[in-house]
C-alpha cells in the first residue's frame, strides 16, 4: 500500500466555514462529513481522526460506511482511504490518559464493522499517532497495551474451566497496530532517529512512519529553529532508514501561514522543494476551506504527482549554533509580548469544538513562567495586530546565517515576504522595551509588499488596544483573517 502524500487534519486554522457544516464551530457530525469530503472531493488519501483534547465521534467508521456505501465500496477504508487516530499521551496528558484506552478498544470494534461491510479482514484503522513522543518506551506502551491487553485478552479465560473471552465476544482484530511517534520538541527532534531505532529493535517491519511537528517547534523556539530542527530530523531519519533497510516515510505537520509551514494551495511547489524527503504533508482546515475548490484540487494533484527524494543536506554543528542563538532571542521577545498576545487571544473565535491541547510551551523550562495559547491562536493574535510572528528573533541572525539558508532553508526569504505583507508598523507603538528597535533593524534588509486592506483593519485593532476597547476585536480579527486566508 502506498502511503498518502496528504493527510487531512482537524486543526482549526480556517476562516471560512465549509459548506457542509451546520455552524461556524465544527462538531462531531460535521467532522464525519469532512472525512468523506476529504476522500471523495479533495482526493486526499488520509484523514487524521483527532481524539486528543476534543469531543469526538467514536462511531466514525460505521457512519462513513453506512452514509456513503457506494463510495467506500469503490475506495476501501483502510487501504484506499486511511483513517488514522491521534490519541492522548498518558505520559503528558494525565487527565485524558484513559481516553487512550477507549480509543485502542474501539479499533477492534471498528474492525468488526468493516468486516461485516466488506466481508474480509482488512482493518479500517491500523495506525495511531502518539503526540509529544519523547521515548521509545512511550511508543512501546501503546503498542504492547493494544497487542497484549486489547487484542491479546481474547485468548484469556474468564475463570478456570470456562470459555475464552473471544468465544464470548468474537475474535479481536487486528492483532497488532502501528504506532506513529509525533515528535514536537527540540530534544525529540534531535533524537528522533534514536527513538525510532530503539522502538524498532524488536519488531520485524518493512515500514515505520514518523510524524514531525512544525507548529509547536515554531511556537517554542521560533520560525528558523523549527525549520532547522525538522531538517536535522529528516536527515537523520533518512540515514536510519538506509542503515536498517526499513522504509521511514516522514509526515510533517504544516499549516497555512509561514510561521507554521506556509503550506497552502498556492505555495505547495515551494514546500515540496523545501522538504523533498517528506512523504506526507498535513492539509489543515485553512488549506481545505479558505481557497477555491479548484485551487485545492490543483494543489492536491501537484503533490500527488511528485515523489519524495533524499533530504537536503544540513550541517549539524552550524545549525545548532544558529538555533541556540536565535531561539534565545526569540524567547526574550516572547516574554515581552506575552501580555498582549494573551489579551488578544481571548477574542480569537473558535472553529472546532475542542479543548486546547496542552502544548509543549507549558512544559518548557526555558520559558520559565510565561503562559501562552496554542500555536493557531498565538499566530492569530499577533497577525491581528500587524506583527507576524516570523519577525520575532530575526535580530539574532547574522548576514552569514542568511547566506547559509540559501542552501538549507531555501524559502527563507520567500516565507518572510509572504508574512510581511501583513506587517503594520503602527504596532511598534504597542511593543515594550527595545523590541521596536530590534524589529526596525531587522526590516532594513527585507523587501516586501503590504496588503493595504489588512493593514487598515489591523490599524483599527491597534487603535482599540491603545484605548482598551475590546468590543469589536472578534469581528475585526475575523475580517483581517479573511484577507490572509487563514485564522492563525
Amino acid at each position: 500500500m502506498e502511503i498518502p502524500r496528504l493527510m487531512s487534519t482537524q486543526h482549526p486554522d480556517n476562516v471560512t466555514t465549509p459548506f457542509f457544516a451546520k455552524e461556524n464551530v465544527l462538531s462531531g457530525e460535521d467532522e464525519v462529513l469532512e472525512a468523506y469530503y476529504t476522500y471523495s472531493h479533495l482526493g486526499m488519501g488520509e484523514q487524521m481522526w483527532d481524539i486528543e483534547g476534543k469531543e469526538v465521534d467514536n462511531f466514525v467508521v460505521q457512519k462513513l460506511l453506512t452514509k456513503f456505501p457506494q463510495f467506500f465500496r469503490r475506495n476501501r477504508l483502510g487501504r484506499d482511504s486511511l483513517l488514522t487516530l491521534r490519541v492522548p499521551n498518558p505520559d503528558v496528558e494525565k487527565t485524558e490518559a484513559k481516553i487512550l484506552l477507549e480509543a485502542l478498544e474501539s479499533i477492534s470494534r471498528n474492525f468488526d464493522i468493516a468486516r461485516a461491510f466488506y466481508d474480509d479482514s482488512t482493518p479500517p484503522i491500523f495506525e495511531v499517532i502518539l503526540p509529544m513522543t519523547a521515548s521509545a518506551a512511550s511508543l512501546n506502551r501503546v503498542y504492547h497495551y493494544y497487542r497484549d491487553f486489547v487484542a491479546g485478552k481474547g485468548d484469556k479465560y474468564f475463570f478456570e474451566g470456562d470459555i475464552k473471552i473471544s468465544d464470548w465476544i468474537g475474535e479481536l482484530k487486528p492483532e497488532t497496530i502501528n504506532v506513529i511517534p509525533l515528535i514536537e520538541d527540540k530534544e525529540g527532534m534531535l533524537n528522533a532517529h534514536h527513538i525510532v531505532e530503539e522502538y524498532l529493535k524488536d519488531k520485524q517491519v518493512d515500514r515505520q512512519r514518523v510524524f514531525l511537528a512544525r507548529s509547536d517547534p515554531a511556537m517554542n523556539y521560533g520560525l528558523v529553529s523549527a525549520v532547522l530542527l525538522n531538517k536535522i530530523a529528516l536527515q537523520n531519519l533518512w540515514n536510519l532508514a538506509e542503515k536498517l533497510a526499513v522504509e521511514i516515510p516522514p509526515i510533517i505537520g504544516v499549516g497555512s501561514n509561514p510561521f507554521r509551514g506556509n503550506f497552502k494551495p498556492t505555495n505547495v511547489h515551494n514546500c515540496l522543494w523545501e522538504y523533498p524527503s517528506v512523504q506526507t504533508f498535513t492539509a489543515q482546515s485553512a488549506f481545505k476551506y479558505d481557497y477555491t475548490t479548484g485551487e485545492v484540487a490543483r494543489a492536491v494533484e501537484e503533490i500527488n504527482a511528485r515523489k519524495r527524494t533524499h533530504p537536503r543536506y544540513i550541517g549539524l554543528d552550524r545549525s545548532l549554533e544558529i538555533i541556540e542563538r536565535y531561539s534565545a532571542e526569540y524567547t526574550t521577545e516572547i516574554k515581552l509580548l506575552a501580555p498582549m498576545v494573551n489579551k488578544m487571544a481571548r477574542y480569537v473565535p473558535s472553529r472546532r469544538k475542542r479543548k486546547l491541547h496542552i502544548g509543549l510551551f507549558g512544559y518548557s523550562r526555558s520559558i520559565e513562567d510565561v503562559s501562552l495559547p496554542r500555536a493557531i491562536t498565538f499566530c492569530a493574535a499577533l497577525y491581528s495586530v500587524g506583527l507576524p510572528p516570523e519577525l520575532l528573533g530575526l535580530s539574532a541572525l547574522k548576514k552569514k546565517d542568511v547566506e547559509y539558508f540559501d542552501d538549507v532553508y531555501v524559502n527563507f526569504r520567500e516565507d518572510l515576504r509572504d508574512a510581511l505583507r501583513f506587517y503594520n508598523p503602527e504596532v511598534l507603538d504597542l511593543l515594550p522595551g527595545n523590541l521596536p528597535d530590534k524589529i526596525r533593524d531587522s526590516l532594513q534588509e527585507l523587501d516586501y509588499d503590504t496588503n493595504e486592506a489588512h493593514k487598515q483593519i489591523t490599524s483599527r485593532m491597534i487603535s482599540d488596544l491603545k484605548k482598551d476597547r475590546v468590543q469589536n476585536l472578534e469581528k475585526d480579527i475575523l475580517e483581517a483573517a479573511y484577507h490572509r486566508k487563514f485564522l492563525g
